[in-house]
């Protein structure tokens, strides 16, 4: 066997090193990584509203305005409108988490409603427009605490009927009904100013909104 020069001996060396180095710095990686986006489900009433209400909020993505806790598949407007589906206009968000918190939407959603009508909300009155709160299994515990929280803390007196539900299979809208108030501004704002949302939520919430 060839005898190993002494420049020989040394260049293996180091490339064994950087080898070692390599393989140790691969273990040191992290594997998971952290959730970028998130989703949460709220029924407000109008969900032309609702949209609106949320995609003002700094750190929401979008939102999206659909049906859902019901039991028809696919159901249309004139369905969830004009039938007993059993479903919620609804509209599902899409967050930053580093932005905004599951929590701080929370806050959010109960002033931006009136949860103390059981029959809809404002002028809009029916199953499909009532309140709710579709919550996946790893939020009912935030939501729930956050009902409990706006029970002991709400500046009025009527009963909180807003109930945490499981989140159901959700069910985009009509193109349509998406961004509504971004496509139609003056038959939203009329229809908003109409149907007094914002004289009743600021009767509810004073400041807190």
């Amino acid at each position: 066997m060839k005898k190993l020069t002494l420049f020989t001996t040394i260049i293996l060396m180091a490339a064994c090193s950087s080898a070692q180095s390599a393989d140790n710095s691969d273990l040191t990686e992290p594997t998971v990584q952290a959730k970028t986006t998130d989703t949460a489900i709220f029924a407000g009433g109008c969900f032309w509203c609702v949209e609106s209400d949320f995609e003002k909020l700094p750190g929401v993505i979008s939102a999206v305005s659909g049906y859902t806790g019901g039991l028809t598949d696919n159901p249309t407007y004139k369905q969830v409108s004009y039938t007993e589906t059993g479903h919620y206009e609804a509209v599902k968000i899409t967050f930053d988490p580093t932005q905004v918190s599951y929590d701080q939407l929370l806050d959010h959603f109960w002033v931006n409603v009136d949860p103390t009508d059981p029959d809809g909300q404002f002028c809009d009155k029916g199953s499909s427009y009532r309140t709710a709160i579709f919550a996946r299994d790893d939020q009912k515990e935030a939501a729930l605490a956050s009902k409990a929280d706006i029970e002991n803390t709400k500046p009025f007196d009527g009963a909180i009927v807003t109930p945490v539900l499981s989140a159901a299979t959700f069910y985009d809208a009509e193109d349509y009904h998406q961004d509504y108030y971004k496509k139609n501004p003056l038959k939203y704002k009329y229809y908003r100013t109409g149907c007094r949302r914002d004289k009743r939520l600021k009767q509810l919430w004073g400041e807190k909104r």
